[in-house]
């Protein structure tokens, strides 16, 4: 098979944008974007979208295509993103696919799982739980049914956490003993490349991110999205907190400490979701483009 794509993942912060545009450059392709907070047109700041520069040093797809009130899922994504992938390779064999949104990267290089369907009045509960006890309860629920679940998926994502909860009450297992199914065959093969540092050295880049990303108008960029707090897309670290702040819950250092606290322990689970693939090599995220090239190259 000569058509490929590389995959390039890893925790946030890390350097798998700059790794994404050198790779591009070097066999003359183009990204597919698969960071799924990348995607809505009104998130700039605190998605992290590559800048303009950046876009225009290799040809970009699935960055602020979509706006925060529309409707797309994961299946939607791996529909558009195969499609893409096939158009890049009818001009080139080889595609770009970079991100850190877990779900996204498999749905496109593995297939999504096939779940069981459950009854709708399991979702009703527990969004109406959602709204009356906060989302910690069904934190806490879903740790005590499926604590590897807990451990792997976005728990701070709402639409996420019920997700994995209806599928543990309906169908009486674990939501994470669904995630085994037989790979979908795909009209390309995948390498994956995996950037990582140091926990201390994650933490320290993440917080130096955001720092920057206030400096840059996060909290402005923020206060043009608090009438929409309420969509799901916005329900997001470096977002939901400065709402805290602007309802006059939280200070606005408490909530820049949070948005840092809490992009850290989305890191934690990227690594751990990430690292139960053993097809990805690792690589520190200092490592020299030409050992990486290197690698992909011998592996085509």
């Amino acid at each position: 098979m000569t058509k490929t794509l590389i995959s390039i993942v890893g925790p946030t912060a890390i350097g798998k944008t700059a790794l994404s545009i050198k790779l591009a450059q070097y066999f003359n392709t183009e990204i597919i974007s698969a960071d799924s907070r990348q995607f809505f047109k009104e998130m700039n700041i605190g998605t992290a979208v590559p800048s303009t520069e950046e876009q225009n040093a290799a040809k970009h797809h699935f960055i602020q295509h979509i706006s925060i009130k529309d409707n797309y899922s994961v299946g939607d994504f791996e529909r558009d993103a195969i499609s893409k992938i096939e158009s890049i390779h009818k001009n080139n064999d080889i595609a770009i696919m970079v991100g850190g949104s877990g779900l996204y990267v498999k749905a496109v290089t593995k297939g999504l799982d096939n779940f069981p369907n459950v009854d709708e009045s399991i979702r009703t509960e527990l969004n109406k739980r959602l709204i009356d006890e906060g989302i910690e309860a069904l934190q806490k629920k879903l740790k005590s049914l499926d604590p590897k679940a807990y451990e792997s998926i976005a728990i701070d994502n709402p639409q996420r956490l019920t997700r994995a909860l209806e599928i543990c009450i309906g169908s009486g297992q674990a939501y994470s003993s669904f995630l085994t199914n037989p790979e979908k065959s795909r009209p390309f093969k995948t390498i994956s490349i995996g950037l990582n540092a140091e926990r201390s050295t994650i933490y320290d880049r993440i917080n130096q991110r955001v720092d920057i990303m206030v400096k840059n108008g996060l909290v402005e960029e923020a206060k043009t999205l608090l009438k929409h707090k309420d969509l799901n897309a916005l329900n997001t670290v470096g977002y939901k907190e400065l709402f805290n702040y602007f309802e006059g819950e939280w200070t606005l250092d408490f909530a820049i400490s949070e948005i840092k606290k809490n992009t850290r322990r989305f890191a934690k689970r990227q690594l751990t979701w990430f690292r139960k693939d053993d097809t990805i090599k690792w690589f520190d995220y200092t490592t020299d483009i030409n050992n990486i090239t290197e690698y992909i190259e011998k592996n085509l």
